[in-house]
């Protein structure tokens, strides 16, 4: 807290925009912590939320149900991969990702075998309760909490720029997958599921994936019959290009967590879908079979009718013509900052575009006095990486909110961005780095 800016006096929004309350006219270059997609106080968005607060603003999901929840559930499986069909609601992206990995054991638990391992990749990052936390890598955002968290299996990801085998992707040919294949056939009837980002690691460094590999895992898990858990809490909603990302592959995931763009980024609201197989193994006379997982706010009235509201809007405005148009005008305004000797790598898909920086400057208190390990907090990549903060800085100083993870610096914005906005962002992108 002793170095971090003063916060920003944020009044309202409106589109791509945030206005603060000392005159500031700021483009919210992340989409306010990725959940905003159709643009901040969207007319329809608030008419939704407003009607919806005439008729009921909460009650209890254990014994009720309401129409908002039923209509969202019915809507979102008109929209996820076929193989989904049931929905379970919680109230954030963390959360939407503890129930997926409860569901995974309890599954084989009711179905009378004990597979009590979960396997997770590096570089993960998947929520920050004891949980999410266990299921990403090892990190600044877990370390402190290491006794608390259960273990997981970490097995390499496609972070092809830094190959964890040291491999040119243009000639490899997914050789990483090989360290899943291993782990799968050497707990033969242990792990009870994968799970993983597919197509896009987030708070890990914006890392893209080849396709090839997703639908690997996939074919991995069947072989070997296991459980394939897909964290779309970032992904869902066509971040990357497609409605969910496992479209990029053509996989269907057993369990998918959703959240952030849910709601279009109005009120908190997580989601799991599960195959009917899945959800077959809770149908019991036996009670010890239910599935022990609530919240107050699960399924709140409120957040339901907005994400109803928010997939109308998604097709009304053809959200994914919107996101092809951000891709390939980021594509055209990032790619040439490969040349800059201070960049290593340009990733790009969808409506994210990401610059990894090469920065070798010290960073923490903490990393030179050795307290934090790992090879994501050494060499010249990490979170604490002292060039995060100047780069937003910078940033903030020319009207753009963009919030870099250390030396990767990345664009995320709401899909109602105009071509205009979008090239202005990029020049100050291009600017900044070779400022810095």
């Amino acid at each position: 807290m002793r170095t971090a800016p003063a916060p920003l006096p944020v009044v309202r929004g409106e589109g791509v925009y945030l206005y603060t309350e000392d005159g500031r006219k700021i483009l919210d270059g992340i989409s306010s912590w990725w959940v905003n997609i159709h643009g901040h106080s969207h007319p329809k968005l608030n008419e939704a939320l407003a009607d919806q607060a005439k008729q009921i603003e909460h009650v209890l999901f254990a014994g009720c149900t309401h129409e908002p929840a039923v209509a969202l559930a019915e809507r979102l499986l008109k929209v996820l991969p076929q193989n989904l069909t049931r929905i379970f609601y919680s109230d954030n992206g963390s959360t939407a990702v503890e129930v997926a990995m409860k569901m995974a054991l309890q599954y084989w638990r009711n179905r009378g075998e004990e597979r009590t391992q979960i396997v997770g990749l590096h570089h993960a990052y998947h929520g920050d309760t004891a949980g999410a936390m266990s299921a990403s890598d090892d990190s600044v955002f877990t370390q402190a909490f290491s006794r608390m968290l259960f273990p997981v299996t970490r097995v390499h990801a496609p972070y092809c720029y830094r190959c964890p085998l040291g491999l040119k992707r243009e000639k490899c040919n997914i050789d990483c997958l090989g360290d899943l294949e291993q782990q799968l056939r050497s707990s033969s009837g242990k792990v009870a599921a994968v799970i993983l980002e597919p197509m896009l690691q987030g708070a890990g460094g914006m890392i893209v994936w080849p396709r090839e590999f997703l639908a690997g895992v996939r074919r991995l898990c069947d072989e070997h019959n296991v459980l394939m858990i897909a964290d779309e809490v970032l992904t869902g909603f066509g971040r990357t290009g497609k409605m969910f990302a496992c479209e990029h592959a053509g996989v269907q995931p057993d369990i998918l967590c959703m959240s952030k763009a849910l709601t279009g980024g109005y009120l908190p609201l997580g989601a799991t879908a599960a195959t009917e197989a899945i959800y077959e193994t809770f149908l019991s006379g036996d009670r010890a079979k239910t599935f022990f997982h609530g919240h107050s706010y699960t399924a709140n009235p409120l957040a339901c009718a907005v994400g109803v509201a928010s997939l109308d809007l998604f097709h009304e405005t053809n959200a994914l013509e919107s996101v092809a148009r951000i891709e390939a005008q980021m594509r055209r305004g990032l790619e040439p900052l490969r040349s800059r000797p201070n960049v290593g790598d340009v990733r790009v898909i969808g409506g994210i575009g990401a610059v990894e920086i090469q920065s070798k400057e010290v960073r923490s208190e903490e990393i030179q006095s050795g307290e934090l390990q790992g090879e994501e907090l050494q060499g010249e990549s990490g979170y604490l990486n002292n060039i995060g903060p100047r780069l937003a800085a910078k940033f903030l100083e020319r009207g753009v909110l963009l919030r870099p993870l250390g030396n990767i610096v990345y664009f995320m914005p709401p899909y109602v961005i105009t071509e205009r906005e979008t090239a202005w962002v990029l020049e100050q992108i291009a600017e900044v780095i070779d400022e810095i």
